[in-house]
């Protein structure tokens, strides 16, 4: 009778596990993420094939509309500027004293030499938006347990044609996330850690992001310091502001 009774148990433990959709997971995903504005201190660690790089940077950002990225080390980058608004993203060097726009094929080009592109960083559309999704299981990672989620394009405009992510079953983070190419041809790997709950969320301090055509162990993402829902003055999200 005991075992009976821990086998009905452990179905029903089953069974409303999976009583969320796909669609519902990652409602809970964005949910858990989503804040007014941010302002953060990062520093960002490229590992390349004979040598790594580390840069610093202060970045302001509002929803998934506006950004603006300081690059504050080393020396030779400080001073670089990137500025996102909307579908639009500008770049100030200091070295030549010029703001240029990124867009068409220059979008697929590496930041600072990481293993990010600029599309990467536009990509601000809720997943929702842009793919169907399907859960496919549960699996555990780093000792927590998460769901498995294959996203699949439904429409033609985005980087990557399908994606497969692992969401923790109780904290709803993306633990990784593989990127594929309609090919079927994996592109890049992003892994999450460092997990600290701010305020009533939990959020990643660091996130690997790994190019899977480039040798290396890809970039790390280290967030210092986050801080959500601040006074972000409105002159910052301007042109004027990469040359001041």
């Amino acid at each position: 009778m005991k075992n009976v009774m821990l086998t009905s148990m452990a179905l029903l433990f089953f069974v409303a596990s999976y009583a969320q959709t796909g669609e519902e997971i990652i409602k809970r995903v964005d949910k858990n993420i989503s804040a007014e504005n941010t302002v953060s201190e990062i520093t960002m660690v490229i590992h390349g094939k004979r040598n790594q790089r580390t840069l610093k940077a202060k970045s302001h950002t509002v929803g998934n509309e506006k950004s603006f990225t300081e690059y504050l080390y080393p020396a030779g980058s400080k001073g670089t500027k990137m500025l996102k608004l909307g579908n639009s993203l500008w770049i100030y060097s200091p070295s030549t004293d010029r703001t240029i726009q990124i867009s068409g094929h220059m979008l697929r080009q590496s930041v600072m030499g990481s293993d990010l592109s600029y599309e990467d960083m536009m990509e601000d559309r809720k997943l929702l938006d842009v793919y169907n999704v399907k859960l496919q299981g549960k699996d555990t990672m780093n000792g927590r347990n998460c769901y498995v989620l294959e996203l699949t394009a439904k429409i033609t405009d985005v980087a990557y044609y399908s994606r497969r992510i692992w969401i923790d079953t109780e904290r709803y983070v993306s633990m990784k996330q593989e990127l594929y190419a309609k090919s079927g041809q994996l592109l890049k790997v992003f892994t999450f850690s460092d997990f600290k709950k701010i305020d009533s969320r939990w959020y990643p301090m660091k996130i690997n992001f790994k190019d899977a055509l480039k040798q290396g162990d890809g970039t790390d993402y280290i967030i210092n310091s986050i801080k959500f829902n601040q006074q972000i003055p409105d002159y910052i999200f301007s042109k004027a502001a990469l040359k001041q």
